[in-house]
């Protein structure tokens, strides 16, 4: 399988520094962020015209109470872009399967067929209450299990669907418009129940950036679990760049990102983390334990960006072989999606399209995108 090369909006925020999760307020820890970029729909949609322009073929959209709504945001920017797909985050349990369907279906036909889905579980016990959701880990999932199920059951049924389960009763639902293509379904989670769901309901598993011999691991479990099911799932991985023409541009950049954090943030981020329900977020801190020093995990894989943000915590750091060596490695593990960002996320998208990316195009790797947009 080809390699399919993704891109992030930053519906948060922008800066030339790390914005994690919760920045989007212009503040942390008190003090006004200089250089931050508001996530307008003009800022956002430059961004996505860039990533369009650049052979990006879709563009993650995150969620969560510190950034703005995925669905409303993305369908704005549908219509300033024309190839370009988008992977809407969303929280499952919060709104009817039934309806998010129909949601669905609506942004298929309006955008031409450019909907990809991220299901985002949830691990922060903290956000969930913000929605009035008590459910335990291993409850969510199973929440969620029973949400996909509808959500695909509505979306194929050619009669009325029903269903009847433990936190969803459904009558009679069916998307009253045609044609109606669903879009693929990606969705991430370490945990055992994570896996479970995945193996069982979607299309494509993700996995937070770690050390390839712990992805394979993973990979292969979850291989395992889709077997049993009777199933197959495509595989992505989520990484921040740092895309140099040379190795050492690149770590002095990672070394200015650093030396831009004190030691203050870092501490206020992994007591907020360390509250995490999430089990790739607890993975995520002990990659670095909240130490500054030895954050090369694997060669070329940096660990910064954890210290201070929530999620993905890694980059892919080097002159642009050496990072497409690494997408490269991890492609060969089974890993076809690669969702990359990095900040901000306008430059770093030319940064990394026009060195790495071209290195892996030349390398015959990537999917062509649709219209004959390849760089």
């Amino acid at each position: 399988m080809p390699i399919h090369l993704h891109w992030y909006l930053p519906t948060n925020g922008d800066n030339r520094d790390i914005v994690g999760s919760g920045d989007g307020s212009q503040k942390t820890l008190g003090a006004v962020r200089p250089g931050f970029r508001q996530p307008s729909i003009e800022y956002l949609g430059t961004i996505a015209r860039a990533a369009e322009q650049l052979g990006f073929e879709a563009v993650l959209t995150p969620t969560g109470t510190w950034c703005e709504d995925a669905w409303i945001t993305t369908a704005a920017l549908s219509g300033v872009t024309t190839r370009l797909k988008f992977l809407v985050a969303f929280r499952p349990g919060f709104i009817s399967p039934t309806l998010a369907a129909h949601q669905a279906a609506t942004f298929q036909r309006v955008s031409g067929g450019r909907l990809l889905l991220n299901i985002v579980t949830g691990g922060d016990p903290v956000e969930q209450r913000r929605f009035g959701d008590r459910l335990d880990h291993d409850e969510r999932y199973a929440r969620t299990e029973e949400f996909l199920t509808v959500l695909r059951g509505v979306s194929d049924a050619v009669t009325p669907f029903d269903f009847a389960g433990k936190y969803y009763d459904i009558e009679q639902a069916a998307i009253p418009f045609a044609p109606y293509e669903p879009p693929a379904i990606f969705f991430g989670g370490a945990s055992t129940a994570a896996q479970q769901v995945a193996a069982r309901t979607v299309d494509t598993y993700l996995a937070w950036g770690e050390p390839p011999a712990r992805i394979a691991e993973r990979l292969a479990q979850v291989r395992k679990l889709a077997a049993e099911a009777g199933r197959s799932v495509s595989f992505g991985i989520r990484f921040h760049v740092l895309s140099r023409d040379t190795s050492a541009q690149a770590w002095a950049e990672a070394d200015r990102l650093l030396g831009r954090v004190g030691d203050d943030r870092i501490a206020e981020t992994q007591r907020t983390l360390a509250a995490s329900e999430s089990v790739g977020q607890q993975q995520m801190v002990a990659l670095h334990g909240g130490d500054r020093r030895n954050l090369e995990i694997y060669p070329n894989i940096w660990a910064g960006y954890g210290l201070v943000r929530g999620g993905a915590g890694t980059a892919i750091v080097g002159s642009h072989e050496e990072v497409a060596d690494r997408i490269e490695e991890y492609h060969n593990l089974g890993i076809d999606h690669f969702i990359l960002s990095g900040q901000p996320h306008l430059e770093e998208a030319y940064y990394f399209a026009e060195g790495a990316g071209a290195e892996l195009r030349r390398r015959g790797l990537v999917a062509p995108t649709e219209k004959g947009v390849n760089p």
